[in-house]
């Protein structure tokens, strides 16, 4: 196997910190994403290498195993068990006839990776161990338009299409696992899973907090005063509200089931809450000078 060097991949220094390697992460995912190359096979590759660089330098676990056993670094544990049972064994021939040979060692290990018939070893297939696929992390970013209704989108992750249902009302920072579809099995073992993060973009009016929208709305003076309507926006359209008379600046009002859809519950919405801010009227007229000067003397 081609050793690759994950430090390389990513532009980073081998004493580089957690922080540093999800910056260079973030910054190469962005340039060569396939939603932003398509039909280029180089950045294609390119983005497959930084995810699986990512996927292994990004794990403390994952990157002392790589630090120390290179390419090799998936077996790991593999060959930390070997090494326990070959000593193990060893002491068990010495404790049971005083020596123990060379050429005796050997044959106890190959016959333990493929080489006979006497050994063993736990998830073995025809002699070889079988190794479960590596586990793969990518990062789709969406606007939060975009996950205000369940849709589809196909993603192209190390080289295969992921025809990927989207559910309304996924949340920022949310995991999602995609069985099967990380890195390939080893001598038949189980291939990894995929692992999406979901970055939501909010370049809207609204802020989200998990399932309820806030918004602020203008409210003329005269409005507030004397109450009326007002048509305000809500996430999916426009809202006519009945404002009451003497109304405060900074009221809120809550409009339930007018918020976000709630993750996997078809029809369920939480709720939106609408602050009032009262607009002071500016370039009053003289006679509007003179009115309200009448209703402070009235007050």
């Amino acid at each position: 196997m081609r050793f690759i060097d994950y430090y390389t991949i990513l532009g980073v220094d081998k004493n580089a910190s957690e922080s540093d390697i999800k910056k260079a992460y973030r910054k190469l995912a962005r340039k060569y994403h396939p939603d932003l190359n398509p039909n280029d096979k180089e950045a294609e590759k390119k983005f497959k290498e930084i995810n699986e660089a990512n996927e292994v330098l990004s794990h403390p676990e994952n990157r002392k195993k790589y630090d120390k056993y290179g390419k090799d670094w998936q077996h790991s544990e593999a060959f930390e068990e070997a090494q326990r049972q070959q000593q193990s064994q060893r002491a068990q021939y010495q404790s049971s006839s005083g020596r123990f040979s060379e050429e005796d060692f050997s044959d106890f290990f190959s016959s333990m990776f493929g080489g006979g018939t006497g050994g063993g070893f736990r998830g073995q297939s025809h002699g070889h161990p079988k190794f479960r696929g590596q586990d793969y992390n990518a990062e789709l970013q969406l606007d939060l338009e975009d996950v205000y209704k369940t849709h589809k989108r196909t993603l192209t992750v190390n080289g295969k299409n992921i025809r990927l249902t989207i559910p309304a009302g996924v949340r920022n920072g949310q995991i999602i696992r995609i069985k099967g579809y990380g890195g390939e099995g080893i001598n038949g073992g189980p291939n990894g899973d995929l692992h999406i993060k979901f970055s939501i973009n909010n370049h809207s009016k609204f802020k989200r907090d998990h399932n309820n929208l806030y918004s602020d709305v203008d409210l003329d003076l005269y409005t507030a005063v004397l109450g009326g309507e007002v048509l305000i926006d809500a996430f999916d359209g426009k809202l006519k509200l009945k404002v009451k008379p003497e109304t405060q600046n900074g009221t809120k009002v809550k409009l339930k089931g007018k918020g976000f859809p709630v993750y996997k519950k078809e029809g369920q919405f939480g709720d939106l809450y609408v602050t009032y801010h009262i607009k002071t009227p500016t370039n009053l007229s003289e006679k509007e000078k003179v009115l309200f000067e009448e209703l402070a003397k009235l007050r």
